[in-house]
């Protein structure tokens, strides 16, 4: 496998696909569809969650693979979806594959709210770092509207946790002699030759999607450094737990891909350094934002 995706689906944005960024158009679902990793966690979700004659709801549905596996289980399914070319194909194949057990609608996810109550709520409007997607805003809303309308209690949410970290790294961003420090996109499985570990991944972020949903991603973390070297990069790390299992106790999780942005003021380390790292910056913000933002030093008394 190779050590970066040439175009992972974490890394589409609205300049590349001309589309916005809560919206992956039909020619780069199938790039969606072909990740094993995220299909057979959302497939194993989804089966240990979901049973026959339970009423689910899948917000930014994409082709319907999702609400597929659900419907697979026996659940009633409606599935959102409001890129007109990507509902029509959702409608197509859901129709040949489970008949009438999914309902697709041409809608927006951020304002679209069932009728009556509904058991699983399943939203993938995932992005690594919670950037440029619409996940925390969809759910919010979603949850708002449900509780005025519908009352308690809230459905299960699928993903239902999220852990984000933040690790310091040195990143060879050097092509055949070309200098170029751009953010890169990392598959978790795949050795890293390029990325320097100089110290270990701490959690800045972790809530479930049942309770008070975060608005901003923030980090103030102090790393311990292992070895000599240069943070000229920081290493975003989203693990998605899908769905929490109690027989054996445990989590379905999808590990996105990682994310390794460039700081604009690189700091040299020595082994036993303190380094300091923050950010702050709001979700479903642009790569950009979080990169404009981003800070590492080293405090001076640990020189």
């Amino acid at each position: 496998m190779p050590s970066d995706y040439p175009v992972p689906m974490d890394g589409l944005d609205a300049e590349y696909t001309g589309f916005p960024a809560d919206v992956i158009p039909l020619q780069y679902q199938a790039l969606l569809l072909g990740d094993d990793r995220r299909m057979s966690a959302f497939a194993e979700a989804i089966t240990r969650t979901v049973s026959r004659g339970m009423r689910v709801l899948d917000l930014g549905a994409g082709t319907g693979v999702l609400s597929f596996f659900a419907a697979r289980e026996g659940a009633t399914v409606t599935a959102i979806e409001r890129e007109p070319r990507v509902c029509a194909t959702a409608q197509a194949a859901l129709a040949a594959a489970v008949g009438d057990a999914v309902r697709v609608l041409h809608a927006d996810a951020r304002d679209y709210l069932p009728q009556e109550p509904v058991d699983v709520v399943m939203c993938e409007m995932l992005h690594v770092g919670l950037l440029r997607e619409r996940q925390i805003e969809v759910i919010n809303s979603f949850k708002r509207r449900y509780l005025r309308h519908i009352g308690g209690p809230l459905p299960r949410f699928l993903p239902e946790a999220c852990v984000q970290a933040a690790q310091p790294v040195e990143q060879d961003f050097t092509y055949f002699g070309y200098t170029v420090p751009a953010p890169v996109f990392q598959v978790p499985e795949s050795v890293q030759p390029r990325t320097v570990e100089l110290a270990a991944p701490q959690v800045f972020q972790q809530f479930f999607y049942a309770d008070p949903l975060p608005t901003r991603c923030a980090a103030d973390l102090t790393f311990v450094a292992e070895r000599p070297g240069v943070v000229n990069a920081v290493r975003l790390i989203t693990k998605n737990l899908l769905a929490l299992v109690y027989d054996p106790p445990g989590s379905v999780d999808w590990m996105m891909n990682y994310l390794v942005v460039p700081v604009t003021q690189p700091v040299e380390v020595l082994t036993g350094d303190e380094v300091r790292v923050r950010f702050d910056y709001p979700c479903g913000a642009e790569i950009t934002a979080l990169a404009d933002v981003l800070r590492v030093n080293v405090p001076a008394h640990t020189r």
